[in-house]
C-alpha cells in the first residue's frame, strides 16, 4: 500500500478507468474541484431568500466569485412544512422564499454564479428527516431541479439511513435520474452520505461514508468521505484533521471530474486564522471541493485573503486532479505531497502539535531528481533555492505549503529557515515577573552560504530582552545555529497570550540583506486561585470540548443543568469528549474535589455511546484516573494538589468515539 501511494505521488499510477466522471447534457461538468458556498454551517437550518441573495452579492463584491467560488448552495430545510404539492412536486417554504426558487436561481445566475440545491436519497419521513426524494420521486425531482435551472444537487442520506436503504443502489438510481433529466441540463452531483460509525451508532460498512469511495467515482462529481466536519456554527481543528485523514484513505480514486470530499471550509467557526489556513492548505492539496461553510457576510479580511490566495487555489485547481499522499510516517509532524500537471510537487509540512516545530522533507523522497530545487512558498510568495532539503518553521496547528520544482539558471536566494521563538525550558504557562529562556534556530538549506546572520527579539512593553549568544560570521549550506535570549516578563504582565517577535536577517551575495519575521504566542497565566474556590467560576487558561464548547454550571451546550443519576449539581463544567480544561494554580493549592460522570441528558439520545474516562493531571503527572465510566457510573475525586503549577482536567472517549459523551466535572472545588 505504501509503495502504491508513493507511486501515485510520483505520477506513476493512473486513476482507475471506471472512475471517469459523468456528464449531463451537452456542456461538460467541472473537471477541477468545484468551489462555492453552502448555507448549512453558517446560516443554520432555515436559510432565507434574503440571506442567500446577500451572500451571492458578497461573493461578487468580495472578489471571491472571481477567485473561483461560483456555486451558491441552498442546503436543507428549504422546503415547505408539507414538502410536496398535491401533484407531487417539491415546494419551497413561502415564508423563507416568498418569490419561489426559480426567481432566486435567476438572481444567482444574474450575478455570474451557479445555483445548488439539496435533497435526500431516502423518502421523507415526518419527525425523522426533513426532505427526501425517495419513494419513487428521483426522476421527478431531478427534472424539477433542472427545470428550475439548478446547476448542482447535494443528495444527503439522513432519510436514507432512517429507511435502512443501501447507499450504492439508491445513489446510482439518483445519478441516472440526474443524467437523464428532461431538460438535459448538466448538474453537479454531490453524493453526501455522512453516516459514520461509531459517531452515528453502529451500521454495516456498506451503509457508511467510508464505503462511498468504492462506487461513487463512477456516478458523482464528489462524495463525502466521513461524517460532518462540525456542527452548525462550530467547526473545530481536531475534526478538520479527523476528516482530512479519513479523506486521505483512497487518493487513487480521485481524478479530473471526480473528487473525495472531506466537507466544508470553516473560517471563523471556531478555528484560529492559523488553523483555518491549515485547513485551506490540506483541502487544496487533497484536490477537494472548496465550499465555504461560514456566514459570508461576517468574514474578515484575513479569511478572504486565505480563501482567495491565487497560488493556493492554483494547486487545488491543478488540471491533473491528483490528490496528495503522505510521504513518511504519520505523527505530530508530517509531509504530504501532490503531483502537479507540469511535474512540480506541492509539498505540505504539517504540524499537528501544540508547539512550533521545524519540519523538513527530502526532495528525493517526493519524486524529484537533481541537486537544485526552487521552492515557492504558496502563502508568503517567497521564492528560494534548496540543495535538496525542504524545511519550514511551522507554528502549532500550522502548515507550510511549497510548490517545488527543479531549479535552472543563476542560483537563487538560499532557502533559510528562520525559526519561531521557543521556550525550551519553560512550562506551557509563564507568570508575571518570571524569567524564561527563548531560542530562535536558523538553518541554511540552500546551496550557497549566507553571511552575518542575526536575530532581533522583541517583546511586549515592560518586558526585558537580553541576547545571550554571539552570531556567527556566516552560515554554510546545510548548517544551523541557535540564538538564545533571556526574557523577563513585566511584573504586571497582562494575563492571556502575548507575542514574541523574531526578526532574522542575513546577507546573500548579489541579493543584499534578506529578512524574515516569525512570531510566537506566550501564554501568561491569570492570578492563581485563593481560598476555597468553585473552580468552574475561576478563569481557565484554555478549555476544549469534543463538540460544542465547555459549559459552566450546565451540561455541555447549556440546555440543561448538570445532572447525574438523578442528582442535580448547581456548579461544575459540562464537556463532550475529548476535552481538556487547563487552570493555573501556581503551586498555591492543596486539594481538588469533584464528582465526575456522564450527564443524564445522554438518556434522551439513545442507548449508544456515553462512555468516558476522566483524569486529573498536575504538571504532566496523572493524579487521578477514573477508568471507563458509563451512564450508570459516577466517581468521587479527592486529589492532593500540593505544589501543582498547571492543572489539566482531561476527558477521553474510552476508545469508542465521542458519540453521546456528555461528561461532567460536578461540584469542582479547590482549596488554595
Amino acid at each position: 500500500m505504501i509503495t502504491a501511494l508513493l507511486a501515485l505521488a510520483a505520477g506513476q499510477v493512473a486513476a482507475p478507468a471506471h472512475a471517469a466522471g459523468p456528464t449531463a447534457g451537452a456542456e461538460p461538468l467541472p473537471q477541477t474541484p468545484y468551489m462555492g458556498w453552502n448555507t448549512y454551517y453558517g446560516l443554520g437550518g432555515d436559510p432565507t431568500e434574503a440571506e442567500v441573495k446577500a451572500s451571492a452579492d458578497f461573493l461578487v463584491s468580495s472578489g471571491l466569485r472571481d477567485a473561483g467560488y461560483r456555486y451558491v448552495w441552498i442546503d436543507g430545510n428549504w422546503a415547505a412544512p408539507t414538502p410536496r404539492s398535491a401533484a407531487g412536486d417539491l415546494t419551497a417554504n413561502p415564508a423563507q422564499f416568498p418569490n419561489g426558487l426559480p426567481a432566486l436561481v435567476d438572481y444567482i445566475h444574474s450575478k455570474g454564479l451557479k445555483a445548488g440545491i439539496y435533497t435526500d436519497a431516502g423518502p421523507y419521513i415526518p419527525g425523522r428527516c426533513g426532505l427526501g426524494s425517495g419513494g419513487g420521486y428521483y426522476q421527478r425531482d431531478a427534472d424539477q431541479f433542472a427545470a428550475w435551472k439548478f446547476d448542482a444537487v447535494k443528495v444527503d442520506f439522513l432519510c436514507g439511513i432512517a429507511a435502512d436503504l443501501d447507499p450504492k443502489t439508491v445513489y446510482t438510481e439518483f445519478a441516472n435520474a440526474l443524467r437523464n433529466n428532461a431538460s438535459k441540463r448538466p448538474m453537479v452531483f454531490n453524493l453526501c452520505n455522512p453516516v459514520t460509525s461509531p459517531d452515528w451508532g453502529n451500521y454495516p460498512e456498506t451503509q457508511q461514508s467510508t464505503y462511498s469511495w468504492s462506487y461513487a467515482p463512477g456516478i458523482a462529481q464528489s462524495w463525502r468521505t466521513y461524517t460532518d466536519v462540525g456542527f452548525q456554527g462550530d467547526i473545530k481543528f481536531k475534526d478538520v484533521l479527523r476528516n482530512y485523514d479519513a479523506n486521505a484513505r483512497h487518493p487513487e480514486v480521485a481524478g479530473p471530474g471526480h473528487f473525495n470530499d472531506p466537507d466544508y471550509l470553516g473560517p471563523q467557526l471556531g478555528m484560529t486564522d492559523e488553523e483555518f489556513r491549515t485547513q485551506m492548505t490540506l483541502w487544496s492539496v487533497a484536490a477537494a471541493p472548496l465550499v465555504i461553510g461560514s456566514d459570508l457576510r461576517t468574514l474578515s479580511d484575513a479569511s478572504i485573503r486565505i480563501l482567495s490566495d491565487p497560488d493556493v487555489l492554483a494547486i487545488n485547481q491543478d488540471r491533473a486532479g491528483v490528490q496528495a499522499v503522505r510521504v513518511g510516517p504519520a505523527g505530530t509532524t508530517e509531509t504530504w505531497v501532490k503531483r502537479l500537471a507540469n511535474g512540480d510537487r506541492a509539498v505540505v509540512l504539517l504540524n499537528r502539535g501544540d508547539s512550533p516545530q521545524t519540519v523538513t522533507a527530502d526532495a528525493t523522497r517526493i519524486g524529484l531528481t537533481g541537486d537544485r530545487f526552487t521552492l515557492k512558498n504558496a502563502w508568503t510568495d517567497q521564492v528560494t533555492e534548496s540543495a535538496g532539503t525542504i524545511s519550514a518553521a511551522v507554528p502549532a496547528h500550522g502548515a507550510a505549503l511549497f510548490r517545488v520544482g527543479n531549479a535552472r539558471g543563476v542560483p537563487g536566494v538560499p532557502h533559510v529557515t528562520a525559526g519561531i521563538p521557543t521556550l525550551p525550558d519553560a512550562a506551557p504557562i509563564v507568570a508575571a515577573g518570571e524569567q524564561v529562556r527563548v531560542e530562535v534556530a536558523v538553518r541554511n538549506d540552500g546551496s550557497l552560504p549566507v553571511f552575518t546572520p542575526a536575530v532581533r527579539l522583541t517583546a511586549p512593553e515592560g518586558w526585558a530582552v537580553r541576547a545571550d549568544s554571539r552570531a556567527p560570521k556566516s552560515l554554510a549550506p546545510g548548517s544551523s545555529t541557535t540564538f538564545a535570549f533571556t526574557v523577563t516578563l513585566a511584573a504586571d504582565a497582562t494575563a492571556g497570550t502575548s507575542t514574541l517577535t523574531a526578526t532574522t536577517a542575513y546577507d546573500v551575495i548579489g541579493r543584499g540583506r534578506v529578512t524574515q519575521t516569525t512570531t510566537a504566542g506566550v501564554v501568561v497565566a491569570p492570578a492563581a486561585p485563593d481560598g476555597e474556590v468553585v473552580l468552574s467560576h475561576h478563569a481557565w487558561i484554555s478549555a476544549t470540548s469534543g463538540w460544542m464548547s465547555p459549559t459552566v454550571d450546565a451540561s455541555v451546550g447549556g440546555w440543561s443543568p448538570i445532572s447525574m443519576l438523578g442528582h442535580v449539581y448547581p456548579t461544575g463544567i459540562g464537556v463532550a469528549s475529548p476535552s481538556t480544561v487547563r487552570y493555573y494554580l501556581g503551586g498555591a493549592c492543596t486539594r481538588l474535589a469533584a464528582i465526575v460522570g456522564l450527564d443524564d441528558a445522554v438518556r434522551n439520545v439513545g442507548p449508544e455511546g456515553a462512555t468516558s474516562t476522566f483524569q486529573v493531571v498536575g504538571d504532566g503527572r496523572v493524579l487521578f484516573d477514573s477508568g471507563v465510566l458509563t451512564r450508570d457510573d459516577t466517581r468521587q475525586v479527592d486529589v492532593d494538589l500540593t505544589g501543582v503549577r498547571v492543572l489539566d482536567l482531561v476527558v477521553g472517549d474510552a476508545g469508542d468515539g465521542g458519540y453521546n459523551d456528555r461528561a461532567n466535572w460536578a461540584g469542582l472545588t479547590a482549596s488554595c
